[in-house]
């Protein structure tokens, strides 16, 4: 059963507020997450020493973190209070900036041009449509400077019937499911489907220069602890990864 809503609350928020801390305690070692998104986004960042990086659906803070201990001076920005005071547990001492903000509407608390490097990980799939935030994301970030986001690859939702329905698949929706993998009871996460179009031409219109694409591998690792996993990540993506420039 999913849980009520309430008018005009983002998706994103009703679904993390529900179980904050069991994402925090299981997220940074999730083979989804630690040995397949989470090496292939970060590698498209690059050295991040010296840099102010926006860190945008930072969540509770797993990547902020990294980043800041990596040199980066980190602004992260989530759209649920809970697991904004999760982050700002785990990232306490460390040059980390974390405020409430919904990507679905105007960034107005950030300055034009202020940032060198803008990471979105996993969290454009609550974001409908994606024309906004990517032009707010061309806003902040400095010329030169590059974008890098994950979501989830259209392929592997379009093959997956639960998350179309009886929609083709050059339309864009809304499906929900209960998530596995995060203790009882399960949460039920509702996410938007859409066509690589959906994605890539909203990213060039708002005037970014796509780099690369990567379509991730799971580590090595994954095939001691998650074998089942780890052959059908090996076969086929459930994310695609980014990388695109400002000039």
């Amino acid at each position: 059963m999913s849980a009520p809503d309430k008018p005009g609350e983002p998706i994103g928020r009703r679904a993390y507020a529900s179980f904050a801390d069991r994402y925090d305690a299981v997220a940074p070692t999730k083979p989804h997450n630690a040995l397949y998104e989470g090496p292939a986004t970060l590698s498209l960042l690059g050295e991040v020493a010296g840099l102010r990086v926006l860190d945008a659906g930072c969540g509770s803070g797993i990547r902020s973190e990294m980043l800041a201990r990596r040199g980066a001076a980190v602004h992260g920005v989530d759209v649920t209070p809970e697991m904004l005071a999760l982050a700002r547990r785990r990232c306490a001492g460390l040059p980390v900036e974390l405020i409430l903000g919904d990507l679905a509407k105007p960034l107005n608390s950030l300055a034009s041009q202020s940032f060198d490097r803008v990471l979105c990980a996993l969290a454009l799939d609550y974001v409908e449509p994606l024309d906004r935030v990517f032009g707010e994301f061309f806003r902040v970030t400095r010329p030169g400077g590059a974008l890098v986001f994950s979501m989830s690859h259209p392929m592997r939702d379009w093959t997956d019937e639960r998350t179309h329905g009886d929609r083709s698949y050059y339309e864009a929706n809304l499906f929900g499911m209960h998530w596995s993998g995060f203790g009882e009871p399960r949460p039920y996460v509702e996410c938007y489907r859409r066509p690589l179009a959906a994605i890539l031409n909203p990213l060039a219109e708002a005037g970014w220069i796509l780099e690369r694409i990567v379509e991730p591998r799971p580590l090595e690792e994954m095939r001691a602890i998650a074998e089942k996993l780890y052959l059908e990540l090996a076969r086929s993506p459930a994310f695609i990864c980014v990388r695109a420039r400002r000039d």
